[in-house]
């Protein structure tokens, strides 16, 4: 079954057209996330999903239904905001329970979903607190259970990350893959994060000007980019791109090298200096310099690399991506 039907989709403010007629199908139970640039259109993309705008033309229809005149109250959607927006003035307990209480849901319905979702999230030891002796990811969590409680059609998170650190960030992601395969639910997700998008969604939307560019799993936008945008915004570090004429005849076209796909070869064909070196350990990081082009070699292991020295890398062809002037894959 589909659980949301977006058809020809536009939204305008003014004379500034936003969304350029989008179309998508999510299948029940999918992850999906929307991702791009910033100002693309996403988070208002998710906002005419949630009924927040209304689509200036075109049909959205969720569960089978057409919501476009629906408020969001009545959509069967649940939605997690970047700023969390807990009650203050309730304890996690409360702030779960509250939408439950006014769709006048029995003790023992609010009861029974509260205790499996804080089952699910870790809450059970913080059901008396308020959000003020709550840490970010511990309110982030409260933000998302109450979304859980209320047994949506649809989810909607949007950039829920955004104000958590490098390590939050990487364990609440954990959390909602967790969530996702327990609960089974359709779920929207927008993020700028295209680290966010590839290990969380089944499939990614990836949007450019109020346009879809490109929806496949993360894994078919990895290996087969539509185009230049796509290829260059998924990936990090992200894709080298340089005229091919600098590595053999050719006209015209952009040759594009994955840095992981680049290795140091005494007679490779691409001749660079080093202007810079990310030691990370596991991984070394060579940013060098291709005649005026500036080109990232994603090194497995540690290298004695140094800035200024003068270096040869090669690369299988195979692992070439070329475009046309238009950007598109050729």
């Amino acid at each position: 079954m589909t659980a949301l039907a977006l058809t020809d989709v536009n939204k305008s403010f003014g004379d500034t057209h936003v969304l350029k007629d989008i179309n998508l199908d999510v299948e029940e139970g999918q992850f999906v996330v929307f991702v791009g640039p910033s100002g693309c259109g996403k988070s208002t993309l998710l906002r005419v999903i949630a009924g927040l705008e209304d689509a200036s033309s075109g049909e959205v229809r969720i569960g089978g239904e057409v919501v476009n005149l629906t408020p969001p109250s009545r959509r069967g959607i649940a939605m997690v905001f970047q700023s969390y927006a807990l009650y203050p003035h309730l304890n996690v307990r409360g702030n779960m329970s509250l939408a439950l209480k006014q769709e006048r849901k029995s003790k023992e319905v609010i009861a029974e979903r509260i205790a499996t979702a804080s089952r699910m999230l870790n809450l059970e030891p913080y059901l008396d607190r308020y959000p003020s002796e709550l840490s970010g990811g511990q309110r982030q969590r409260v933000a998302i259970g109450r979304a859980i409680v209320r047994k949506p059609k649809l989810f909607l998170f949007d950039e829920p990350l955004s104000n958590l650190d490098a390590a939050l960030r990487m364990n609440t992601r954990i959390e909602i893959a967790n969530l996702h395969r327990q609960l089974g639910a359709s779920m929207i997700y927008v993020t700028h994060d295209q680290t966010e998008a590839m290990t969380l969604a089944d499939r990614i939307v990836v949007l450019r000007d109020g346009r879809v560019e490109q929806i496949g799993s993360p894994m078919e936008l990895y290996n087969n980019p539509a185009n230049q945008f796509v290829a260059g915004f998924l990936g990090s570090p992200s894709m080298n791109f340089f005229p091919a004429s600098l590595v053999h005849d050719a006209a015209g076209d952009t040759m594009g090298i994955r840095p992981e796909d680049l290795f140091i070869s005494g007679d490779g064909p691409i001749a660079a200096r080093v202007n810079h070196v990310e030691h990370l350990g596991g991984d070394t990081n060579v940013i060098a310099q291709v005649q005026e082009h500036q080109i990232t070699a994603r090194l497995f292991g540690q290298h004695p690399i140094r800035e200024g020295e003068d270096v040869r890398f090669g690369f299988h062809p195979q692992k070439a991506f070329h475009f046309g002037q238009d950007g598109l894959r050729l």
